[in-house]
């Protein structure tokens, strides 16, 4: 589980979470001008402090989460959480998922699994698919509440069929080996194939494996180069080379070099 939203230290990025959580709000307001104006991190936090004293949800979540990351001020989980609770309280999804990873992790307060699936949940009833896919690992897992498995394939369902590469992953898995779901090597292909073409290096060896071994999919071991290729697993690539011609391996190549031109995006 990532921490944080540590990506969010970019800029632009920033500036995506907050245009998305109002997507997720459905808030019609504009995006957060102090820190589209501002040029530096610490423009953006001298500009922005006001506005979050003012109220403004989004402000707020930005100081906490520069205050939790500790980039060009000093790092204070106190005054992170303080800001995000505040953010929070308005209903700001993000806020509350942050929130629910301090807890988790003990950030600042005491590791307490029970807050943090209370305030996941909070964030996933809003459709955060982050904070969905959070509550299904709690459910999994057992954490902060008895173990449930259908309640961890409800949220991770959820999280999934909104794009969450590691929901879509874990689906894959899950049905590949009869884990919360009764085994089912079609589904399993279908989700895994979901996260990889997002790129999700694991899914994509995953699904090569199907390809190499027939599961869900017909045998071919053209698309399971392919994938394996992809996957950056030049173990099993070059295992499958073996069985195959060179037209074969060359139309792999071909393809694994139109789906890398296609995306246009390296794997995670």
């Amino acid at each position: 589980m990532k921490s944080l939203f540590l990506l969010l230290f970019y800029l632009p990025l920033l500036w995506a979470c907050m245009e998305e959580q109002a997507i997720v709000k459905e808030d019609p307001s504009p995006p957060l001008e102090c820190a589209k104006t501002s040029s530096t991190p610490e423009e953006i936090f001298l500009s922005c402090q006001p506005v979050a004293e003012a109220g403004d949800y989004r402000a707020q979540f930005l100081l906490g989460l520069m205050y939790s990351i500790g980039k060009d001020v000093p790092q204070d989980y106190a005054k992170a959480l303080a800001w995000y609770r505040r953010a929070a309280e308005q209903g700001f999804a993000e806020a509350q998922y942050n929130i629910g990873v301090m807890y988790n992790e003990g950030n600042g307060v005491p590791e307490d699994k029970a807050q943090a699936l209370a305030w996941y949940r909070k964030a996933a009833e809003q459709g955060l698919p982050a904070a969905q896919f959070a509550v299904a690992y709690m459910y999994y897992n057992g954490l902060g509440t008895p173990q449930d498995y259908a309640e961890s394939l409800k949220w991770t369902r959820l999280a999934a069929e909104q794009g969450h590469i590691d929901a879509q992953s874990s689906l894959g898995h899950d049905y590949r080996y009869g884990k919360t779901v009764p085994q089912d090597y079609y589904k399993a292909q279908m989700w895994y194939r979901r996260a990889a073409e997002q790129g999700d290096s694991w899914a994509q060896q995953a699904l090569g494996s199907m390809y190499y071994n027939g599961e869900g999919v017909p045998q071919d071991y053209v698309f399971a180069h392919m994938w394996f290729n992809l996957s950056g697993t030049s173990a099993d690539r070059d295992m499958v080379a073996e069985k195959m011609t060179p037209d074969q391996i060359a139309e792999a190549q071909r393809l694994a070099r139109e789906w890398m031109e296609e995306h246009g995006k390296e794997n995670r």
